[in-house]
């Protein structure tokens, strides 16, 4: 049923059916309050949908627009321009009807959001104030005519008169205000058919103008769309229809895939691991690398298989030469060595197999090993000690101590490896590299040079402190006793051959001036330990055992700073002679006596009492340790290889025998200087003590080849020139068994 009408009449009687209509009627106004603020808040999400839809549609057509297709091939069909350019129309289409959109959607807070909020605010709500006023005026009515009513008769008549007069005109007003509101509430219900039913209209309208764009934009693509669903039907067509061809050729690159290679631009490339050379030994690094025959250029892009990316910055360089590398001179498989015009040193690369080493090998024109024991003719931009080798590290020592002694973290900052690269390809050029006038250019910074200095050392054949007596030197610094420690390195320095302990001495010398100033560079004798331990110590094999030693690496390196000037400046005091390293051998752990030819040498003399005989022997002795001496430096200055196995016993019968004829004469005549009747030094019987410092590290460990070829050399020596001999009777026999 619908609301009862409110009749004017009823307004002066207020009657309790009148109050009952009266309260029905603003019970519908509240409602029709309530819901159309509702309508409004859910209008507004509405639109802000709509908004935000509109802007996905928005993104999405964009990215559309932006993706290219790329077909295969350097052409494409016409079914391929159609498919190619589909998303851009895709994206057209989306953007015009995006813009309808919007354009409804601003139309929307207009026609209905305004005028319902509108509606709400004036009519509902002036209704809303006129029933305040009803109450108010109903209140004050009511109030003064329970007053009048209230008079005492006995008042005065003009008094009465009064109140009466009072009465009608507060009775009179109410009646206005009743009708007033009475007539507000039926027009708002009036109103609401048509001011809040006709936003509504609006919108749908606009919503139905919308979706006829929608429509119209459907029309005009209809044309596009059917080009386009048969271009990917053709497109579709074909695929089916080359498929099987693209699946055979596949199947015959698995069955021969050296018989349809594609023609590349490089004589070869593939992939190699290149060796690099880092603090702690070497490790091997893959990379790409191409090859071109005319420019003899080879580029080198470290890249990792598993993870699809580049492991560092491409780098080139001019091939020089190439030489295979004997499987003997290196653990790994498949090596040769490459050498650049314009990179100093070799460089190391592992081949995948050792066909794929033949091609290499064929395209670079690599030839086959030519191994020269003469380690002076190195190939030109090897590290090495010579003379530019000096060269450099004094002018890299010099540039740091003038300009950079104060840096902060001097020789652990490292630098840019392309500017080490050529600072040192200028260093070590033949032309300047001995110019000991030139100095390094202010123009290099301090960590470039340090990097430079430090990557020379590595460069080296061997490390500076040399492999044979790695172990030693770890051995020492593994001594409990501290003064112990110094000792036994401060004798193993002295048995390093001569270029190498004043390497280190000039080494030494300056990382002690920059532990000096380690309050501004903030590099103690324990940083600079941490620095060069692994470069001049490194191990020749990496093993578990070597990384757990660095340590100890480092504790030697501190040993050498902290005590540069006694260890290179005076003679160890445990330095055995060269005759006593000669003659010195192990002691036998088995309790049978020595055989023949385990029993040392030898020398028998006649005791003789008179003091000119003495002198005499003293000579001998001198003479003997001389001759020995000499023929020890000649072993030591061979460049033989390192050979493990030597027997002391052995090396010290080849280094003696030479002096020692092979038979002695039956009947020696008095004159012969082998003659039994001529004074001979004498020492005891038995055996010479062993040197304290252990043999497996020791110089004189050295190659049987190298040894045997120092003996002939010798015994051809005295041969050639026994005038030196002569005046020194000496018999050398072993004992007899």
């Amino acid at each position: 049923m619908g609301l009862p009408a409110l009749e004017f009449s009823e307004c002066c009687l207020d009657s309790p059916q009148f109050r009952e209509r009266l309260r029905s009627h603003e019970a519908e106004l509240e409602k029709t309050n309530k819901f159309i603020k509702e309508l409004i808040k859910d209008g507004k999400s509405l639109i802000a949908a709509l908004k935000n839809l509109s802007s996905a549609k928005r993104k999405f057509a964009d990215s559309l627009n932006e993706f290219k297709f790329r077909c295969i091939g350097d052409a494409e069909t016409d079914d391929e321009i159609c498919i190619a350019k589909s998303l851009q129309e895709f994206a057209t289409v989306l953007r015009n009807l995006e813009d309808e959109r919007m354009r409804m959607i601003e139309n929307a807070s207009e026609v209905l959001i305004t005028p319902l909020e509108k509606f709400r605010k004036e009519q509902i709500g002036a209704a809303k104030d006129a029933k305040k006023k009803y109450d108010k005026e109903t209140e004050k009515y009511c109030g003064v005519l329970e007053k009048h009513l209230n008079l005492s008769s006995k008042k005065k008549e003009s008094q009465l008169q009064e109140a009466d007069s009072q009465v009608d005109l507060v009775r009179q007003h109410f009646y206005e205000v009743s009708l007033e509101y009475v007539f507000k509430v039926q027009e708002v219900q009036e109103r609401k058919m048509f001011e809040f039913v006709e936003p509504l209209l609006a919108f749908l309208q606009g919503l139905f103008t919308f979706y006829h764009h929608g429509y119209e934009l459907a029309k005009d693509f209809s044309d596009f769309k059917t080009e386009l669903t048969i271009s990917i039907q053709n497109t579709r067509n074909r695929f089916e229809g080359t498929r099987s061809e693209v699946e055979s050729l596949m199947k015959k690159m698995k069955e021969n895939p050296h018989e349809h290679k594609n023609i590349s631009p490089y004589t070869m490339e593939g992939y190699l691991y290149v060796q690099e050379k880092r603090h702690f030994g070497t490790s091997w690094v893959k990379h790409y690398c191409t090859y071109q025959r005319e420019s003899k250029r080879i580029t080198m892009v470290p890249f990792d298989q598993k993870s699809g990316g580049k492991g560092g910055e491409d780098e080139a360089v001019i091939l020089k030469s190439c030489t295979r590398r004997k499987t003997d001179s290196i653990e790994k498989r498949f090596c040769f060595d490459v050498e650049a015009v314009d990179r100093p040193g070799v460089i190391t690369m592992q081949a995948l197999s050792e066909e794929d080493r033949r091609l290499w090998m064929e395209a670079m024109d690599g030839r086959e090993p030519v191994y020269n024991s003469n380690k002076d003719n190195q190939s030109e931009g090897t590290a090495q000690l010579d003379n530019i080798g000096f060269s450099i590290i004094k002018k890299c020592i010099h540039a740091v101590e003038t300009r950079g002694i104060n840096e902060q973290g001097l020789y652990r900052i490292v630098g840019v490896n392309s500017r080490v690269q050529k600072l040192l390809s200028i260093l070590m050029d033949p032309k300047t590299a001995t110019e000991t006038e030139t100095e390094i250019c202010a123009e290099w910074e301090i960590k470039t040079i340090t990097s430079a200095l430090k990557t020379y050392l590595r460069m080296l054949p061997g490390p500076l402190m040399m492999y044979q007596f790695q172990r030693s030197f770890i051995k020492a610094a593994k001594l409990e006793n501290q003064e112990s420690r110094v000792s036994e390195i401060h004798s193993l320095v002295h048995r390093l051959p001569e270029k190498n302990r004043q390497m280190l001495h000039l080494l030494m010398n300056h990382l002690a001036k920059v532990a000096d100033n380690h309050k501004q560079n903030l590099m103690t004798v324990a940083n600079l330990g941490v620095v060069f331990g692994p470069t001049l110590l490194r191990p020749q094999e990496e093993t578990v055992a070597a990384i757990m030693d660095i340590k100890f690496q480092n504790i030697v390196i501190e040993i050498l700073i902290e005590n540069h000037e006694k260890i290179f400046n005076t003679v160890p005091e445990t330095l055995p002679s060269n005759s006593q390293l000669l003659l010195s051998r192990k002691k036998s752990t088995d309790s049978k006596p020595p055989s023949c030819s385990e029993r040392p040498l030898t020398l028998f003399h006649t005791a003789q009492p008179n003091e000119k005989q003495e002198n005499r022997n003293s000579i001998i002795n001198s003479s003997l340790e001389s001759v020995i001496s000499s023929n020890m430096n000649s072993f030591l200055n061979s460049n033989s290889a390192p050979q493990s196995n030597l027997n002391t016993s052995d090396l010290e019968l080849e280094v003696i025998k030479p002096n020692r004829p092979n038979s002695l004469p039956q009947n020696p005549s008095p004159t012969s200087p082998l003659s039994p009747s001529w004074p001979m030094f004498s020492a005891p019987s038995s055996p010479m003590p062993t040197s304290s410092t252990s043999s497996d590290s020791s110089p004189i460990s050295a190659p049987i080849a190298g040894t045997r070829l120092a003996g002939r050399d010798a015994q051809r020596e005295d041969r050639a020139h026994p005038r030196e001999l002569r005046g020194v009777p000496i018999a050398v026999h072993e004992q007899d068994c």
